[in-house]
């Protein structure tokens, strides 16, 4: 992790409003991570919040994105967001390719799914967490299809490296958008994610 997590939840709650772009690939749930972090945001005080997916190739693994807006105030501008206070990446080959840094503001925030040291992304001017979130989802045993699914699981890392939600929050968003055991396993990967993450702070 490059900063401290405190240093980083302060700067963090000195704004109003915070644009957030997520990354991942088809499948992975980038869509359903933005619609959560978004609930537990409303759950954690904010006014104002918005989700919203953006559409293109729509197979399973090719990149998308999603947006989530947080706000003190009523949101009014619903457009995709282009130039993200945070950026969080479900999938570590998504930094190779470029394109989850685009647009990022100066000292912005970049949150990556990847057991490696945020050193080992070649992420420049800006403040990066890495948080093995993929893990967190594998030891929750959340597997769909063989694959781990980490939309929820990375929610723990978010609310551990900026402090703008509460992680009782992230789990009664959870808990609405889930029933059942899959609710108890996704809010289970979050919690680990959430402890990995202020640990390795």
């Amino acid at each position: 992790m490059t900063g401290g997590r405190a240093a980083i939840i302060v700067r963090m709650r000195e704004q109003n409003t915070y644009a957030i772009r997520w990354h991942g690939r088809g499948g992975q749930g980038a869509v359903t991570s933005a619609k959560v972090l978004a609930d537990a945001a409303f759950r954690s005080g904010f006014a104002g919040v918005m989700s919203q997916p953006s559409f293109g190739a729509e197979r399973r693994g090719a990149p998308v994105t999603a947006s989530t807006r947080l706000a003190r105030e009523p949101i009014r501008d619903l457009s995709q967001v282009t130039e993200p206070d945070i950026v969080i990446v479900l999938d570590e080959s998504l930094v190779a390719l470029g394109g989850p840094t685009a647009g990022l503001r100066p000292g912005g925030l970049v949150i990556v799914n990847s057991p490696g040291s945020a050193s080992d992304l070649g992420i420049e001017d800006a403040t990066v967490v890495t948080s093995d979130v993929t893990g967190a989802a594998e030891a929750a045993d959340l597997i769909v299809g063989g694959q781990p699914m980490v939309s929820t699981a990375i929610l723990g890392a978010v609310a551990a490296a900026t402090g703008l939600v509460t992680m009782e929050a992230v789990e009664q968003a959870i808990e609405h958008a889930f029933t059942g055991s899959a609710a108890r396993k996704n809010i289970e990967a979050a919690r680990i994610a959430f402890e990995c993450t202020a640990k390795g702070a």
